[in-house]
């Protein structure tokens, strides 16, 4: 009988080393993996800042009003003024629109009297 425990011992040794074994190196390929996405994390966010700082440099207000005096021909762009702008009391808001009527209603029928009789309408 120990020959039996010994060899399964030594089977189950075996396949916990191979286990054990399989898991190193699925643990060593996912942390090269998490290193990676942070390294395009960190790529994006300073492409993101980069982007940012031109947007920033573009957008500068007197290089869009040079660029605004220098293309006026073509454009027509005027300084907003507040005579441009309306107040909310003048915006047209549409009418809501009435549902379709979609069935019928029979409108003869019984109609109760002052006396508390049944009276026959349309007759």
């Amino acid at each position: 009988m120990r020959p039996v425990l010994y060899v399964l011992s030594f089977l189950a040794l075996i396949a916990l080393g191979f286990w054990a074994y399989r898991e190193n190196y699925a643990t060593q390929a996912a942390l090269k993996e998490v290193e990676g996405l942070q390294r395009q994390i960190v790529g994006m966010r300073e492409a993101l800042s980069v982007q940012r700082a031109e947007w920033a440099y573009l957008n500068r207000p007197d290089r869009l009003r040079d660029l605004a005096t220098a293309n006026f021909d073509r454009l027509g762009l005027l300084p907003m003024e507040p005579s441009q702008f309306g107040a909310a009391a003048q915006v047209a808001y549409p009418q809501p629109a009435l549902p379709d009527i979609s069935f019928t209603t029979d409108i003869q029928g019984t109609i109760t009297g002052a006396d508390g009789l049944a009276t026959e309408e349309g007759l």
